[in-house]
């Protein structure tokens, strides 16, 4: 009979403190260094806490000597107080057991050492995520996405769920993917919009964070054919209510991360070049940066953040663009070069205010006294937009007719319309892209860093 598998541990890395000196424990984990000096030999082990520092000797020795790195191992030994420099404790070894054996070669170095291309990450993400940077991303998204949910309830806004399968299109546009429904033309949501405006008849506030697919072909660094989007609807409050809501969330989730994920967060913001530096020099250089890039003045220490998220109207834009040599009309858009020319007169966070009416969908209302104006507002940071939101157009009738000016059917609309006839309050709301966000907060350059498994026009798999 086969003995059974101990895999079972009693400590992780994070956890060895001076309590547990002189005690046996058991730690798990991947094999990353082996240094072996003849007679003895330390193995740095690491869990998703952090790293340990193993110390073998005699039989054990030749028995790590035979083991891969990157392999998955269980360890066994007493906690003692380590003379390196760098390294508090470490465990003497009188246990190895072989958990997972790993097959060389990797196809890329999950330490982080060797660089490798996105696409080759992503590839392997899995083994990716052993990259403490890599896995400091996706647990700083963990927790920005709790940091939201708790702050949206404290504002009293329920979480709802609409469907991700629907049969017309959200906002018009050809920008979807359509499927076969049991026979039926079918479309993935490219956003919620129609149904949060829906649920303020009765929930009055309602937030979603989901999945949403829009089948643009786009190859760049912002772009997704499927992302993250929080986005939020709420009855008697106006476009500039909600403009103070999504102000105070990004304050909020800048704050939670400084003070919660302080470690996590300094080590997205370090050189790329040296991504698992831990001198002291290289994290106030990565907290500076960040400081300087959110625009938080430096003598806030990691207490809650004095940021100052600028306004400028539409019309300021095209006047501050026009100084900069761009030739722009009323009505027209804001490419990529203009909007980073913006970023660059209005440092961090940004909001650009009542846009032409023509540029915006058929649901945003109008300016009272400027039927050319929109009461709506995009969040930018630098020439990235993070949020779209406004006031919506809740009488039925002008809704119809904006539906029919921007040349689509009313017929396709029918569900949609129908609730406006029960009393529909005026109400505001907005779109924020998360993964966009997590860009930001985490440094990263390309949006696929900040995406377990990102989907975009080249890329179905894994």
């Amino acid at each position: 009979m086969s003995e059974k598998l101990n895999m079972t541990r009693s400590h992780l890395a994070d956890c060895i403190t001076n309590d547990l000196v002189d005690r046996v424990i058991s730690v798990a984990g991947w094999i990353e260094d082996i240094r072996d000096i003849g007679k003895l030999g330390f193995v740095s082990i690491r869990d998703f806490t952090g790293i340990m520092q193993i110390i073998v000797a005699g039989d054990l020795l030749g028995q790590i000597r035979m083991i891969p790195r990157q392999s998955c191992v269980l360890i066994e030994g007493k906690v003692q107080r380590s003379k390196a420099k760098n390294v508090d404790f470490e465990i003497k070894a009188n246990k190895i057991s072989l958990l997972s054996k790993a097959n060389h070669p990797l196809p890329i170095d999950p330490t982080g050492r060797v660089e490798s291309s996105t696409d080759k990450r992503i590839d392997s993400r899995a083994l990716d995520l052993r990259d403490p940077r890599v896995s400091a991303i996706f647990r700083l998204r963990s927790s920005a996405l709790q940091t939201i949910r708790d702050f949206l309830r404290s504002k009293r806004f329920t979480e709802v769920t609409t469907p991700k399968i629907i049969g017309t299109s959200t906002e018009g546009g050809a920008n979807l993917f359509r499927c076969d429904y049991f026979g039926k033309n079918a479309y993935l949501a490219q956003s919620p919009q129609l149904y949060k405006e829906q649920l303020t008849v009765g929930l009055e506030r309602v937030f979603e964070i989901g999945p949403y697919f829009r089948a643009e072909k786009s190859h760049t660094v912002r772009h997704l054919a499927e992302f993250t989007s929080v986005d939020v609807e709420a009855a008697f409050l106006d476009y500039t209510d909600v403009m103070a809501i999504v102000a105070d969330l990004i304050k909020r989730v800048i704050h939670d991360l400084m003070k919660l994920c302080n470690a996590d967060l300094k080590m997205t913001w370090q050189k790329i070049s040296e991504p698992h530096a831990e001198s002291n020099r290289n994290r106030d250089e990565a907290v500076h940066k960040m400081k300087e890039m959110f625009g938080i003045s430096n003598d806030t220490g990691l207490e809650p953040p004095e940021l100052k998220i600028e306004q400028i109207t539409y019309e300021t834009a095209l006047d501050e663009l026009r100084g900069q040599g761009e030739s722009l009309s009323f009505g027209d858009d804001l490419s990529d070069t203009s909007l980073r020319k913006l970023g660059d007169l209005h440092k961090g966070f940004y909001f650009i205010t009542d846009w032409p009416m023509r540029l915006k969908p058929f649901y945003i209302h109008e300016k009272e006294g400027n039927q050319e104006l929109s009461c709506s507002f995009d969040l930018q940071f630098g020439y990235l937009e993070l949020v779209s939101g406004g006031r919506r157009q809740h009488d039925p009738d002008k809704l119809k007719n904006k539906i029919i000016e921007q040349g689509l059917d009313p017929s396709g609309f029918e569900d949609h319309l129908k609730a406006f006839q029960w009393g529909m309050p005026p109400h505001s709301g907005w779109g924020l892209g998360f993964d966009r966000l997590m860009m930001v907060l985490t440094n990263s350059q390309n949006v696929r860093d900040v995406v377990l498994y990102p989907r975009d026009a080249d890329r179905l798999r894994p």
